[in-house]
């Protein structure tokens, strides 16, 4: 059984557990992290999500909900390395932005890694594939729609800031 820490509506911990699963009452809120991992050559890192899982078959970024007593770091961190494989130290992140809906606070990160295909480790269950795709191939997906709506909505919404970091790294 997993538990999430409860935020009140000021990003504030309350002290208070919720189970995974379970509903959130009005006034709660949790915390859920999101990585684009970028090669600095024009791609982003996609994964799919496996049978079973909600949107299953479609593609997205890394991320989940952070466990109780992570923080935000801590938790994209453990997300990361658990759906990829790929380690990295939580001062590589760079927070995009944070927003918030009416059960959770989003952190959505960047991390410039060009790892080799053949050196991510998918989580059996979580993700069933890996690719790197440009944006123009992004773009189709959504089209097609074979990248997860919320993550599709993510993505042009944060695409221009993604599109900066790729530019500096050349």
């Amino acid at each position: 059984m997993e538990f999430n820490d409860i935020y009140n509506e000021h990003r504030q911990l309350t002290g208070r557990l919720h189970r995974r699963g379970s509903r959130w009452r009005k006034g709660e809120y949790g915390l859920v992290v999101c990585v684009w991992v970028y090669d600095g050559q024009g791609k982003l890192l996609l994964t799919r999500r496996a049978p079973g899982k909600t949107y299953a078959g479609t593609w997205e970024n890394s991320g989940g909900a952070a466990k109780a007593g992570e923080t935000s770091l801590e938790a994209i961190v453990r997300e990361l390395y658990e759906e990829t494989g790929i380690q990295a130290a939580p001062e590589e992140f760079e927070l995009l932005e944070t927003c918030q809906d009416s059960i959770a606070f989003y952190d959505h990160y960047c991390l410039h890694r060009a790892t080799p295909l053949s050196e991510i480790v998918l989580l059996p269950g979580e993700t069933d594939d890996v690719q790197w795709a440009t944006f123009e191939q992004v773009h189709a997906m959504i089209e097609n729609k074979q990248i997860c709506s919320i993550i599709a909505r993510q993505f042009l919404r944060q695409e221009a800031l993604l599109k900066a970091k790729q530019i500096a790294q050349d």
